[in-house]
């Protein structure tokens, strides 16, 4: 901590707009007045800057990789009537803005760990989908990996769906082909389960296999889990977190997915997600006002959800595993461009809030115990499919 009389602001903003291009090499793309507006964001005053006081990177990083760091994240913080920044994470990028300055914090240090997003203004940390565990599970390496070419993105503070799909075309093109021969091997009717981060690009990947399957004549369908949810204020009043079987019409949700391997048409719930009420009772009975869902049979049958395949129930009945990945970095680009500058859907300092605590906890409860179980994995920020052993025995055939 210095002394605010001696803390010279300018000179600090100067210097630390240089070092910030090997941070983020948009940063070379705005003005250093620009970047100031950015610092005057933080809210922080010349006093602020001066006393900020800095941790050894050793615990920063234990800090980090805590989830009890991010439960104490809150995503509508007011002050004076407005949502502001969680002061965990104005405090978090202060600290690393001073000690990129000041050469505490190596650069390579902080690339390893954090992103710092231009539009939000602030760091992000950075989530490694690819653990030992999950690397085992592949036996070590990539079945393919193509010129990754999400690089292009680096300077941008924002990715359009336009962009990013003609960014992935090589290893979407191998995704489709290998699910195709993946489907002839296993046969039909098979359920097909894709998890994935949101803005990974699930809802466009599954939109492209199904007029895949259509031009060969392949009939498809989908359930999505979200729809089994029991009314949200009976989850909440017995404490049953979303992501167990105890938050669903488990019962109907089983039964469901064993009759479209059957072939048979089904009716399954309608969760309204605006009331958050089910059409269905607690003991999986249609209300006298509730609307159910049709589905008709099909050969193959998507599985939609952060989760499909985490329950062990449902797990043993999806022919096929997937899960559809894309760096955070580049996803928060996606969802500024899609959710805020399209959608309209969030205020963006609670958006800032929200994605920074979400990330690391979806990954630990969601993505990474699934990337352990999986059949496929698509990387489009690396340009890579991973594939299991058998998987890759099967590809191979062709």
């Amino acid at each position: 901590m210095l002394p605010a009389n001696t803390f010279d602001l300018k000179e600090f903003s100067a210097t630390l707009f240089e070092k910030m291009q090997d941070i983020n090499p948009g940063i070379a793309e705005v003005e250093l007045y620009e970047f100031r507006y950015g610092l005057a964001t933080l809210n922080l005053s010349l006093d602020d800057w001066a006393r900020v006081a800095l941790e050894a990177p050793e615990q920063i990083e234990s800090r980090i990789h805590a989830r009890e760091f991010y439960d104490t994240i809150q995503i509508q913080p007011h002050v004076d009537g407005r949502i502001v920044l969680d002061a965990t994470i104005t405090r978090l990028t202060a600290m690393l803005l001073v000690g990129i300055a000041n050469g505490a914090y190596t650069i390579e240090w902080v690339n390893r760990n954090f992103y710092f997003d231009i539009r939000g203004f602030y760091f992000l940390t950075r989530t490694h989908y690819f653990t030992p565990p999950v690397l085992a599970h592949f036996c070590g390496k990539p079945y393919r990996q193509f010129e990754p070419k999400q690089t292009s993105f680096e300077r941008l503070q924002d990715v359009g769906y336009k962009q990013f799909r003609e960014a992935n075309a090589q290893v979407d093109e191998l995704f489709i082909a290998s699910v195709k021969q993946l489907i002839a091997a296993k046969g039909t009717p098979i359920l097909l389960a894709i998890a994935g981060p949101t803005a990974a690009g699930k809802t466009e990947i599954v939109e492209r296999l199904r007029v895949a399957f259509a031009q060969d004549g392949q009939a498809t369908t989908s359930g999505e889990l979200d729809n089994f949810f029991t009314d949200r204020a009976y989850r909440e009043a017995h404490g049953i977190h979303s992501l167990g079987k105890q938050a669903f019409h488990f019962e109907l949700l089983e039964q469901s997915l064993r009759d479209l391997c059957q072939g048979k048409r089904i009716t399954i719930p309608r969760y309204d997600f605006f009331y958050a009420t089910s059409s269905h009772d607690l003991d999986g009975k249609l209300k006298p006002d509730g609307v159910p869902i049709a589905v008709e049979p099909a050969e193959i049958i998507f599985i939609e959800g952060n989760f499909p395949f985490l329950i062990p129930e449902i797990a043993r009945l999806i022919g096929i595993k997937v899960v559809y990945l894309t760096d955070d970095p580049v996803r928060l680009k996606r969802k500024w461009k899609r959710d805020i500058d399209y959608r309209k859907k969030y205020e963006p300092t609670y958006f800032r809030n929200r994605y920074f605590k979400e990330q690391f906890l979806m990954a630990e409860k969601c993505y990474l115990p699934q990337l352990q179980m999986c059949d496929l994995a698509i990387d489009t920020t690396g340009a890579t499919l991973w594939a299991t052993p058998a998987v890759a025995e099967i590809l191979n055939r062709g």
